[in-house]
């Protein structure tokens, strides 16, 4: 990464704070980077090809001050971390399909970081933990009132989240074998144009807010704050109008 993207990357996601490999800078980067580049796939339903290509995903989320899905939002954070020193693994995750059982290799890719100890960082896995989670089996890590742990089984490591009902929910499963990112291509392939694809059937653009999230699902707005969630319908118009107005995205 140049001198200038990275500047330019920082600039984009608002971040002012240290920039030496540590706890409070990766906390700091991961919290901005939700707060300000959404979750989105909207390039799918245009038929615009997305590829995991480091140079097209920085052009992309920095030049063209868009969002993505994973394998975007997380190649971009590895690069902007590796650019400032931290090291950085990527790693494959399977998110549990409907009936339980664990999705395909590839299905997601998150990170691990090295610090005193290792991190996982998530950017690109919509509503879930704002700051990276201690790479720990078996610890309960709280923040913002809710709770997330990884627990190992059959030889994996899961991230579960608690529900208000008190229980776990599992998000996704990962190993910790080190991939490169043309390693997700295939899948990446796959959610672009198989109808299987949960991101062929529904548009989604969603970031993290002060106090909730705010989401357009193809037309519908919904937004949560302080725990009070809202939803209402828009009209075409209005969703471009959205787009622009919260979450920077012009189409």
């Amino acid at each position: 990464m140049t001198p200038e993207i990275l500047s330019n990357y920082l600039a984009r996601i608002g971040y002012t704070g240290r920039l030496a490999p540590g706890e409070e800078s990766l906390r700091g980067l991961h919290r901005a980077h939700l707060m300000t580049v959404p979750f989105e796939n909207l390039d799918i339903a245009r038929k615009r090809e997305i590829g995991c290509d480091e140079d097209r995903i920085l052009e992309k989320i920095v030049g063209q001050r868009r969002g993505g899905f994973c394998y975007e939002m997380n190649g971009a954070f590895a690069a902007l971390l590796r650019a400032l020193g931290f090291g950085v693994t990527l790693l494959s995750a399977r998110v549990p399909r409907a009936d339980g059982s664990k999705g395909p290799e590839f299905d997601h890719l998150t990170l691990r970081v090295e610090l005193d100890q290792p991190w996982l960082a998530d950017v690109g896995f919509g509503d879930s933990f704002l700051d990276p989670l201690r790479l720990e089996v078996g610890t309960e890590q709280v923040q913002d009132g809710r709770s997330f742990r990884i627990v190992e089984e059959d030889g994996s490591l899961h991230v579960e989240r608690m529900e208000p009902g008190g229980q776990w929910k599992r998000e996704y499963s990962f190993s910790l074998v080190a991939r490169r990112l043309e390693d997700f291509s295939a899948m990446c392939h796959y959610h672009q144009t198989s109808p299987e694809s949960p991101f062929t059937r529904k548009s989604v653009c969603t970031r993290a807010t002060a106090d909730g999230r705010i989401t357009l699902a193809d037309r519908k707005l919904i937004v949560t704050r302080a725990g009070q969630r809202s939803e209402r319908m828009l009209t075409e118009e209005e969703c471009g109008q959205v787009l622009r107005e919260e979450f920077g995205v012009w189409l």
